[in-house]
């Protein structure tokens, strides 16, 4: 599932109102609706599936940008951006710029003949800050044509370290360690130490396909993820087969979950969201969720009813679902791509500032999101959970996969892989599972 879909849900509050009044400012002046307007300014005109405080935000990064240049930049966020662009793009709609949260919907993008392939600039700059895995998922047959924009890492997992430390327990560095320390807060407890929720609106599912991915990843390698992706190991196969039990070994235990909801059954009905909440005030002790779950601690309170500290010794913190080998780490994550549909001068000099250090600086610097760029500065970022993750994504020995489900075709990725978390929670046997998931491929 696309980034934008879930951000949407649960920008982080708290962002300067500046970006709305900087907003219409920009938008003053512009009365040709084209590229162009009076008095010698060039105005660039960028759409995408960012919304609310972050989309303030994204137009606050370009004000350095707009006075070094003259060039204004205005994005505007479309919440139904992914299901119209291409429609868009095909009637000779397009936006200067598309932010693209899905490499599938790239790929259909570029399908298009519409977008324009990468310049030297960017192509020079993607090489030297973010490298080869990233470069790829902006590339189609051969050609370069997007640079990564912002980044998200999944696989967390979200627990309280005051709780920890009450029961003499630490962070597991092995997958063998966290299924230890599942049944240690089990027994001292008497209680169940972990809750998910998979709800949410025309999406139900997605955090069951994270979940999956990590574990195919942790369990089989980048190698056979990679395969898995391109449908040449199937869902069927034994190597997907053991990620869902691993999954399953904690989400079908109902001694495992569904702390602060209820049973197994309780995790289709509880929004993705929510878990957040029972985390913050001690009454779940872990849930699994991309680092974006950051955001939603903001809104809820801990026991004693005050916004909770997410710090290592506060009231929620995370760590990421350790690998089979101590240190070894390979991570899934997300984020968007900048894709321009025209070769106008000012358009590209926008899309050359999006894939430097500098955009990437100025838009963390006003918090809740991170970049995988190298060369931008972790210590920018809002709190020390995000430099810590920021840090792991620009660390050249962290092995990084894009989220699979985004990358496979929709009536599989945010089609059969989805519905199949959800009657798999639902007791539908794995092996049935599998099958029907694999049968979206003839969809």
């Amino acid at each position: 599932m696309g980034m934008s879909q879930r951000t949407r849900l649960l920008a982080p509050v708290g962002l300067l109102a500046v970006g709305a009044i900087a907003l219409a400012g920009c938008a003053e002046g512009d009365s040709s609706g084209g590229s162009a307007s009076g008095g010698g300014e060039t105005t660039v005109r960028i759409s995408g599936g960012i919304t609310g405080t972050e989309a303030d935000a994204l137009n606050q990064s370009f004000e350095q940008f707009t006075a070094d240049t003259g060039i204004k930049v205005v994005y505007t966020g479309d919440k139904s951006f992914e299901g119209n662009i291409v429609t868009k793009v095909s009637g000779g709609d397009a936006p200067d710029i598309a932010i693209v949260p899905q490499p599938g919907l790239l790929k259909t993008l570029i399908g298009t003949g519409e977008v324009q392939a990468a310049s030297d600039a960017v192509s020079s700059n993607v090489d030297e800050y973010w490298g080869e895995d990233w470069k790829s998922y902006g590339t189609e047959d051969g050609t370069f044509y997007a640079a990564p924009m912002l980044a998200n890492l999944k696989g967390y997992v979200w627990y309280s370290p005051a709780k920890f430390k009450e029961w003499g327990v630490e962070v597991p560095k092995t997958l063998d360690e966290l299924m230890t320390l599942t049944a240690t807060i089990q027994q001292k407890t008497g209680a169940a130490p972990w809750c998910a929720g998979f709800a949410s609106d025309a999406a139900s599912g997605w955090p069951g396909t994270d979940w999956v991915e990590d574990m195919v990843l942790r369990l089989s390698g980048p190698d056979v993820y990679d395969q898995w992706v391109a449908n040449e190991v199937k869902f069927t196969d034994p190597q997907i087969k053991a990620a869902f039990d691993a999954v399953g070994d904690i989400l079908l235990n109902p001694s495992y979950v569904n702390a602060g909801f209820g049973d197994v059954s309780s995790i289709n009905s509880t929004a993705f969201a929510d878990v957040a909440a029972k985390v913050a005030d001690g009454s779940c002790p872990m849930t699994h969720q991309a680092s974006f779950l950051s955001a939603n601690f903001l809104t809820v309170t801990n026991a004693a009813g005050q916004t909770p500290t997410i710090a290592p010794d506060g009231d929620v913190y995370a760590f990421l679902t350790p690998g089979v080998t101590e240190g070894e780490l390979a991570v899934e994550g997300g984020g968007e791509f900048v894709a321009a549909f025209s070769e106008d001068e000012s358009v590209q000099k926008v899309v050359e500032f999006m894939s430097t250090p500098e955009f990437a600086d100025a838009r963390v610097k006003l918090g809740g999101v991170i970049s995988a760029n190298k060369g931008a500065d972790p210590s920018l970022a809002s709190s020390e959970f995000l430099t810590e993750a920021m840090k792991t994504l620009q660390d050249p020995n962290t092995t990084l996969r894009f989220d699979a489900s985004d990358l496979m075709p929709a009536t599989v990725g945010s089609g059969s892989f989805w519905k199949g978390m959800v009657s798999w929670i639902d007791g539908t046997p794995t092996d049935q599972v599998l099958s029907d998931i694999q049968a979206g491929y003839d969809n």
